[in-house]
């Protein structure tokens, strides 16, 4: 991972860090596998939830129970905001295998991950290997101005600043499930080669499974009117849900694609003059995330523009309908269908 200005710091001044305290998530399904229980050696720590639940079904299959995963962001946390504490940090120089997603979305990891790289632990970074897109490809009338070719392995996170906000290779990968089934496989690769087990396996049955739900979604998703199949968001994220399921997002209200960045008025008005124009019938935003500013887009548009809430940067709590990656899918797909449909 390439050095930033704040990344500087050495392992032991990390672990002096006082940061927020997060808990482990729960709620997260088991994979429908029959592993054998074997003794837990293995220790694998995970940075978002949504990660999480996919290593978890691997883990799960081949060892019998997940117990040796640790995901270090709590339920609704927002990868773009999130601080380690120095606890968690400490769990990730002690593991085993550390997976992380990259590209620039966990700004707050950023350092511990390249302090305890350095130190020699093992660090899976998927994003850079699942073939990521740049910034603003997905958006109608794109006005991109930092979308130059860099190497998927680093450009992305030299082009973020220290409050997430810049430009380079979208991490928000996940939203493409065919995407989310390659780097299943390559966590089971990773799995295979730290320990015991059939992981490589279990991660090929975790990996139909996404691909078998996908062909479901696509099948919902396709009853949209192809005029409809318009979205707006509240940051860039939804670029690869649009090219894997022949959406367009045709605006934005945070651009550059962290939570962390700032909308000016005239954006907003631009984003405003979009709904109206396109005749735009739903916006959607990040459940992690306030829908303040995208219920006044709304009224601002001066016409029925529902507000919708999606599940992105995390997996929802019991009952949400989100507590693994396919239910998360699924809800997504069915609130964007409901909302584009009425």
């Amino acid at each position: 991972m390439k050095n930033m200005s704040f990344a500087a710091l050495s392992l032991s001044s990390l672990l002096a860090l006082s940061a927020c305290s997060s808990a482990e998530p729960a709620g997260i399904q088991p994979a429908e596998s029959g592993g054998v229980e074997q003794e837990q050696t293995l220790s694998v720590v995970v940075s978002t939830t949504v990660l999480g639940s996919v290593v978890r079904d691997i883990v799960r299959c081949a060892l019998g129970d997940d117990s040796s995963v640790t995901v270090v962001m709590p339920i609704g946390a927002d990868p773009h905001d999130f601080q380690p504490s120095s606890a968690q940090v400490a769990t990730m120089a002690s593991a085993d295998l550390v997976v992380v997603n990259g590209l620039g979305l966990e700004v707050g990891l950023l350092a511990a991950v390249e302090a305890i790289e350095g130190d020699g632990a093992a660090v899976l970074e998927i994003a850079p290997q699942v073939d990521p897109i740049l910034f603003g490809e997905g958006i109608e009338d794109d006005h991109d101005d930092h979308a130059d070719e860099e190497s998927p392995d680093g450009g992305a996170e030299d082009g973020y600043e220290e409050d997430g906000h810049g430009g380079g290779f979208d991490p928000h990968f996940w939203l493409d499930m065919e995407r989310m089934a390659l780097a299943t496989l390559l966590i089971g690769t990773e799995l295979q080669s730290v320990s015991d087990g059939n992981f490589q396996e279990c991660a090929e049955e975790t990996a139909a499974a996404i691909r078998t739900a996908e062909v479901t979604l696509r099948t919902s998703l396709e009853t949209v009117p192809e005029d409809r199949r318009v979205l707006v968001t509240d940051h860039d994220a939804l670029a690869y849900f649009a090219e894997s399921f022949g959406y367009t997002v045709v605006g934005v209200v945070i651009p550059g694609g962290s939570t962390l960045g700032e909308p000016n008025s005239r954006e907003l008005a631009a984003l405003v003059d979009v709904i109206r124009d396109r005749d735009v019938p739903a916006i959607f935003g990040d459940a992690t995330l306030s829908e303040a500013i995208l219920t006044t887009l709304a009224n601002e548009a001066d016409r029925d523009v529902q507000v919708v809430s999606l599940f992105i940067g995390s997996l929802g709590g019991p009952g949400s309908g989100a507590t693994n990656y396919i239910e998360m899918m699924t809800t997504n797909a069915t609130r964007i269908t409901e909302a584009l449909t009425q």
